[in-house]
């Protein structure tokens, strides 16, 4: 009766214009994807387009895309091996080359989804054991740093220079990948039947500086995610960093509350790494029904309230409404009423969900239906932080709305100034009623929201109505959601269903920008694929002007054009280390990339 009373009276409350609606896409054991290790690249291409796709129309806005499962990668890494859930042997580059880790942040941002990189942080080998590890391999190259209880080998937490390799190895990613956020899952020290009792003594005796190995082993988790904290925002303060920790902090809290716990067995605290604000959010794993010992409800209640403020998305385990997934097959109501309860929780800003086959079209007691049909009938922007920059970037402007042969196309340009900056825009779109439209009005209703762009441009293959008039708003969004006020309005009336073709090449077809991070000199490197007045510009991350690599004017080019910048600034001094802006323009394309300068 409590499963048909919560999702009856709770479903169908308004959906929200910013809420978290992520998934989590496994790689190991080829959980999610790829579905098998060695397949050739186009298939895994197009199956991971076909699950992005399947998120998307689901409602998910953030992935969660497992990049690092066993002191591996799912991307080009010059610290750890190619996955063998990629290739099938570890350190196997896929041939032909690509990079999944890039092709899923295309994809996921293409769809108007946030990627955040899944790392596991300590695991160094997976259930399939050593055979077969490459020779780069961290057990290989540093097995004074590793540490088997019994079955299973983790990195060990307690040695300064291991935990240093890892922070490093994030560094790279945040460096190198427009990731949205960098995310952990719960493996720390490991858990039973492989809990830790005394394996680890002898790096106790070395590195401990007094009181006991248990808080000592709490500790060295306390200091890591400090330390991959301030990496992050020394790189890139706009990438969020979050974990997902076990679901019960401590046996018997709360009250009524029984079961393995993270503190004693796993030695996570997140309730330290709040208080020293080393997160942006926690997605505590709440994979449990309401009531008995591990009640979704009561855990959830006191997440929220022990968070004080900080971002709380519960963790709910879409598994278990799969039939062929579950462990403990939840009733078709069970997850409904999870959302019901998470949505109208005070504290809690939205779900994640484990896995991302259990969505889409997969068996799940129709899941997915009440998913599109009562939870996200309308489209979400990522919750912004009260604790993070509140600072509205600048609106776009120049919106334009022409013909496209795919529908209506619109275009902008992004702001450049300002205190922050937009790395995406939300789209508004409503029919005309008649009434002289409010392009504010218009964005304070989740309902006219239709899209998360990352770029300065979308076409509408919607609005299509003959005679209708349509009023869109664009405004920018920076990586902590904050939207941009005054924002700009644009018409189009539909004349015809007939489209003209319109089909513009753009003028810059590829860039690449290296090295990133830089110490000494960048090189920007266009390939034009048609003749084009090129402008290159510089932008710290207030959006000042800080260098021009192509001095006063711009260069008309086609074919290959290479630039040099000395990481000088307009007054000839060297910059400071930090994140900056390139920002390349043609007279109908702005293309904007990430750069860090170093020491």
């Amino acid at each position: 009766m409590l499963l048909g009373g919560l999702a009856g009276s709770r479903a169908h409350a308004q959906n929200p214009k910013y809420e978290m609606r992520g998934a989590w896409v496994t790689t190991v054991y080829n959980l999610d994807w790829p579905l098998q290790r060695g397949l050739p690249p186009s298939a895994q291409q197009a199956d991971m387009a076909n699950l992005f796709d399947e998120l998307a129309r689901t409602g998910i806005n953030a992935v969660f895309f497992q990049v690092r499962s066993e002191a591996d990668a799912m991307y080009a890494s010059s610290h750890e091996p190619w996955s063998r859930f990629l290739t099938g042997t570890q350190g196997q580059e896929p041939q032909p080359f690509w990079d999944p880790l890039e092709e899923a942040i295309r994809l996921a941002h293409e769809r108007g989804m946030e990627l955040h990189a899944w790392l596991n942080p300590f695991r160094a080998v997976s259930a399939l054991g050593k055979d077969g590890l490459a020779f780069n391999h961290i057990v290989n190259q540093h097995p004074e740093w590793v540490l088997d209880v019994n079955d299973v080998t983790i990195i060990n937490p307690g040695i300064p220079d291991a935990r240093e390799f890892i922070v490093d190895v994030i560094r790279d990613i945040v460096g190198r990948y427009a990731v949205d956020g960098i995310h952990f899952d719960d493996y720390f020290y490991p858990y039973p039947p492989n809990a830790i009792i005394l394996e680890d003594e002898a790096t106790f005796n070395e590195h401990g500086s007094g009181g006991s190995i248990e808080a000592w082993r709490r500790d060295n988790i306390n200091l890591f995610m400090l330390d991959v904290s301030d990496a992050i925002e020394d790189i890139d303060p706009g990438v969020k960093f979050g974990v997902s920790p076990f679901g019960i902090w401590k046996d018997g809290v709360p009250s009524g509350i029984v079961g393995l716990d993270a503190y004693n067995v796993i030695y996570a605290d997140p309730l330290t790494w709040i208080f020293e604000e080393s997160i942006d959010y926690l997605v505590p794993q709440l994979y449990w029904p309401f009531g008995g010992g591990q009640d979704f409800g009561t855990l959830a209640d006191w997440w929220a309230e022990e968070a004080e403020g900080f971002h709380i998305y519960p963790g709910i385990a879409a598994y278990q409404a799969v039939p062929s997934m579950a462990t403990n097959l939840f009733d078709a109501n069970e997850i409904p009423a999870q959302l019901s309860y998470s949505r109208t929780t005070a504290g809690i800003q939205g779900n994640i969900f484990f896995r991302s086959r259990s969505l889409g079209p997969a068996n799940n007691q129709g899941l997915t239906e009440r998913l599109m049909s009562d939870f996200y009938t309308t489209k979400a922007i990522t919750p912004f932080m009260q604790y993070e920059d509140t600072w509205p970037p600048d609106p776009p402007t120049n919106l334009q709305v022409n013909l496209s042969d795919a529908g209506r196309f619109l275009r902008w340009d992004p702001p450049i100034t300002g205190f922050t900056f937009a790395n995406r825009f939300a789209i508004y779109r409503v029919k005309d009623d008649g009434l002289d439209p409010d392009a504010l009005s218009i964005t304070n209703d989740a309902a006219n929201l239709i899209h998360i762009s990352w770029e300065p441009e979308w076409t509408d293959t919607e609005a299509l109505e003959v005679g209708a008039t349509y009023h869109y708003v664009v405004t920018g969004l920076t990586p902590n959601s904050i939207e941009s006020v005054d924002p700009v309005l644009a018409s189009f009336q539909v004349q015809s269903t007939h489209v003209e073709a319109f089909a513009e090449v753009p003028a810059v077809s590829d860039i690449q920008i290296y090295p990133n991070p830089v110490t000494h000199r960048a090189r920007i490197q266009l390939d034009m694929a048609v003749a084009a007045e090129v402008d290159i510009r510089i932008y710290d991350i207030l959006g000042r002007e800080v260098a021009r690599p192509l001095g006063s004017t711009s260069r008309q080019s086609v074919g290959s054009l290479e630039v040099s910048w000395d990481l000088t600034n307009l007054g000839g001094a060297r910059v400071a280390p930090g994140m900056y802006q390139v920002v390349i323009r043609t007279e109908r394309q702005k293309e904007v990339r990430s750069l860090v300068v170093l020491r």
